[in-house]
């Protein structure tokens, strides 16, 4: 797809420093065409920018331009109605554009490409597509934050078990653990919104390296592509694919948090937790065990961050070693980045419809929640709070009744009294007030933690940055 490769033989595009055409194989693996494609209402966004650009400056005339713009809306049409013929033969979306503009205008087409390289061309339309991703993604993300508030808010004084190791620690409520989530997603969010900022400079214009002698305006088109500015150095506008990358690296974080939901979710709905029903819409059955219902979504969900890390790595690679300015290798830059768009957007709107979807089972949690101790905290937090034991003398003494209630069966609420004075005598009555997984979650007041209303403060704070 670069400029320096361009020549005549079999492709009429290219220039007359060759003689004979390309071996069917160099052409099979030169051409870009087939997947490349999805480049072309990028690229004749950007074609129909600079050739008003070039007509302003004077570099082209008004009728050619006028010409060149009404054949080009033509193209347009005759690829989003599905009728427009792509050849391999010429290699990428730029010369299949160009040479249907030939066919459509005639020789007025030649004079589109005064002062540009595919080199710049490609760097503008590729920059033009990811940043369209990320719009999507950050339009997604928003949606997918919002069904988690709303489960947040339905869920704020719902009691469940809070995990770590996947061993219970200490209740927590179901909007708490929501609400993590949105934290989450919202710092994907913020991540894309940083890199569309940061990429968004005009390759247009830097030509196959160096710029170009004519008197080009690179701010108008800049400004007509909705960029913020020109990029100021023309080897670098046409050899960085740092923006592809950094949009990969904020797809796979993304999809390690969508994973880790879609993980949490796959073991909730298990019957040996049961503490959501997932969705008719976002399960599936088995062919030979009837009573099965399995949370395929989510797991497909979990799987695509393989895809996604995989496409990140492959244009690592392809970018590590290479010398400036524009090599053909960028030409592998695009099939990582549209799976790994393809793969987020689906798993985003899987994850979504899910969510907005999910039905927590509050008995289960409640239960759950208090099964394994899981206010042992909030008894050594007592023996500190009320009887001024020092905080590891008081995990000593909650770790003996944590083990006398485990050897009779029980739990530390049904522990008497008696039981726990034997222990340690400072213990008192209102000792029972913060065994339970309500008083427990109640009395998690510090900011950021579980207690209902600080749940519904951050919900609110989060509405009022959505909106």
């Amino acid at each position: 797809m670069s400029e320096e490769t361009e020549s005549k033989g079999a492709n009429a595009m290219w220039g007359g420093r060759f003689a004979a055409g390309p071996d069917e194989v160099m052409e099979a693996i030169n051409a870009s065409i087939d997947f490349d494609k999805r480049l072309a209402m990028q690229d004749i966004r950007g074609s129909r920018a600079h050739a008003k650009m070039l007509a302003q400056q004077g570099i082209i005339t008004e009728a050619d331009a006028g010409e060149i713009d009404k054949g080009l809306l033509t193209v347009l049409s005759e690829i989003e109605a599905g009728k427009f013929q792509f050849s391999k033969a010429l290699e990428d979306i730029h010369m299949n554009v160009e040479a249907r503009l030939r066919e459509l205008i005639g020789d007025a087409a030649g004079r589109l490409h005064t002062a540009r390289s595919r080199n710049d061309q490609v760097a503008t339309d590729f920059r033009l597509w990811v940043r369209d991703r990320i719009d999507e993604a950050d339009a997604a993300l928003t949606g997918l934050i919002g069904a988690l508030l709303d489960q947040a808010e339905a869920g704020a004084d719902t009691v469940m078990p809070g995990f770590t190791h996947l061993q219970t620690a200490q209740p927590v409520t179901w909007g708490h653990h929501m609400m993590a989530y949105v934290e989450m997603f919202g710092r994907d969010r913020s991540r894309f919104r940083d890199a569309r900022a940061r990429m968004n400079e005009c390759p247009l214009g830097a030509a196959a390296l160096a710029g170009t002698s004519f008197p080009i305006d690179r701010q108008a088109t800049a400004a007509a592509l909705g960029f913020d500015r020109p990029a100021a150095n023309s080897l670098d506008a046409v050899s960085d694919r740092d923006f592809a990358l950094e949009f990969l690296s904020c797809a796979t974080m993304t999809a390690g948090h969508l994973s880790r939901m879609a993980e949490e979710l796959v073991i909730w709905s298990s019957a040996q937790f049961r503490f959501v029903t997932i969705s008719d819409r976002f399960s599936t059955g088995s062919s030979i065990m009837p009573q099965k219902r399995n949370p395929d979504a989510a797991e497909l969900i979990r799987a695509k961050i393989g895809r996604i890390f995989g496409a990140q790595a492959t244009l690592t690679m392809v970018m590590k070693g290479l010398p400036l300015a524009y090599s053909k290798d960028m030409q592998e830059d695009k099939e990582p980045v549209f799976d790994a768009a393809d793969s987020l957007g689906i798993a985003l709107a899987a994850m979504t419809g899910m969510i907005a979807d999910l039905t927590p089972n509050p008995e289960k949690l409640r239960g759950a929640a208090g099964s394994g101790f899981s206010t042992a905290t909030d008894l050594a937090d007592w023996l500190v709070r009320e009887a001024n034991i020092p905080f590891r003398d008081a995990h000593h003494i909650t770790g003996t009744l944590v083990k006398m209630a485990e050897d009779r069966g029980c739990d530390l609420p049904d522990l008497t009294l008696a039981d726990m004075q034997g222990v340690d005598s400072r213990i008192e009555p209102s000792v029972f007030d913060v065994l339970g997984v309500d008083n427990s979650v109640a009395s998690r007041t510090s900011y950021g933690g579980t207690a209902p209303a600080r749940v519904r403060e951050q919900i609110a704070r989060w509405r009022e940055q959505l909106a």
